[in-house]
């Protein structure tokens, strides 16, 4: 009986990497359009869940967080109040450059999956901790690990759960999110690219499912549900990092990337072909991008500043310095920036101007300032290192 309802409790909720569309918007409603000279009232802070930079999910009434601890990986159980209601271990985590935690935990029906900067992934009992199955993405997939750990979040859908651990063979798999099993296996451009930190994307037509991500020089689509390889279109830069999702609208795909800049292409009718329609300067490192009602919201990193792009062109309508690069995420008409340098910005969307509403600073927590912020049931939550701080923006 115990079990059955932990199932139902958690069954009708999906904790997704950027929200429930997987493109920064979240469908949150009655927040302030501007706060307090001193900023939005914060509900709460903790500090102690160890070093990261992922984000935290949402399932049951609880927070789920991870963080590491002398080089070794926890998830932590929150109550809604900010109180640590359970702590466990789940093994090594990525401890060379930029140390700490990566992926966002992802949450479906009483399970949660997390993939470690080392590429491990996990299939836990939400409740309890208690691992049900595992696969390495060296080990079991011949992948490698890269420069600054794998960083990947994962998507699910139905019974499946989509991971690129960057194989030769296994470049690109689903696995069964129940037991681990592969049911789908690509080798992608058949090059044996490597993972490149990037989270995919799933675009649904009638005749396929596709699987579109990038690997270390490719945007790359293949069949989701025969692993065939459909296409490919060159995105390099130097260091082969592909940070951000790609992202589908209106039968094109966006994709962007540090110094490759961005790209938009047009995906034929059935999803077989791509072509290129334009590109820009603008180069998220890792921060995201918002499409909203035909322009491009993002930052820009070795091309500093903030953009706003027509959607349709491809054009700069403007770029603006007065905030660093950083993520951004949308609800309720606007848009919510964080900095790489703690600016946390209310920020009005309008394709004539860079709108500042309101502007406060992230000043607790460790290291560096990249996890994305996260909108949940009126509450905006900032990780920063070992401390993360929820602010109230409802009314």
């Amino acid at each position: 009986m115990v079990l059955a309802l932990s199932a139902s409790v958690y069954s009708q909720q999906t904790s997704d990497w950027r929200g429930p569309g997987r493109d920064g918007v979240y469908p949150e409603q009655r927040l302030l359009s501007q706060w307090p000279q001193e900023g939005p009232e914060v509900a709460w802070t903790i500090e102690g869940i160890g070093q990261g930079f992922s984000s935290p999910a949402f399932a049951g009434g609880k927070i789920y967080v991870t963080g590491m601890i002398d080089q070794t990986g926890y998830l932590f159980i929150l109550s809604e109040d900010g109180t640590i209601e359970k702590r466990f271990e789940y093994g090594p985590e990525f401890h060379d450059s930029y140390p700490g935690t990566r992926s966002m935990p992802i949450i479906k029906d009483g399970l949660l999956y997390i993939v470690t900067g080392m590429g491990r992934l996990l299939c836990l009992d939400a409740e309890t901790g208690r691992e049900i199955w595992s696969r390495d993405a060296v080990n079991d997939f011949g992948g490698e690990n890269n420069r600054w750990g794998i960083t990947e979040n994962l998507l699910i859908d139905g019974k499946r759960i989509f991971f690129a651990p960057g194989g030769k063979e296994h470049n690109i798999v689903a696995l069964d999110r129940f037991n681990g099993d592969i049911i789908m296996t690509s080798s992608g451009t058949g090059k044996g690219e490597l993972s490149a930190y990037c989270s995919p994307l799933l675009v649904k037509f009638p005749e396929r499912e596709i699987l579109v991500t990038m690997m270390e020089n490719s945007i790359v689509g293949v069949d989701a549900n025969n692993g065939q390889y459909l296409w490919s279109h060159p995105h390099t830069n130097r260091n082969k990092i592909h940070a951000n999702n790609p992202l589908h609208l209106d039968g094109s795909i966006f994709a962007f990337s540090v110094e490759a800049g961005s790209v938009k292409l047009k995906l034929s009718e059935d999803g077989s072909r791509v072509a290129e329609e334009w590109r820009n300067e603008m180069d998220p490192l890792q921060g995201g991008v918002i499409i909203l009602d035909g322009y491009i919201y993002g930052s820009g990193y070795r091309n500093r500043g903030w953009f706003c792009i027509d959607w349709g062109s491809g054009e700069t309508l403007w770029n603006s310095g007065e905030l660093a690069w950083g993520a951004v995420i949308y609800a309720d008409g606007m848009l919510y920036i964080y900095t790489e340098r703690g600016e946390l910005a209310l920020v009005r969307p309008d394709k004539g101007k860079f709108d500042i509403v309101s502007q406060t600073s992230v000043t607790i927590g460790t290291e560096q300032h990249f996890a994305h912020p996260v909108i949940n049931n009126g509450r905006l939550y900032v990780r920063r290192g070992n401390a993360m701080i929820v602010y109230n923006i409802g009314y």
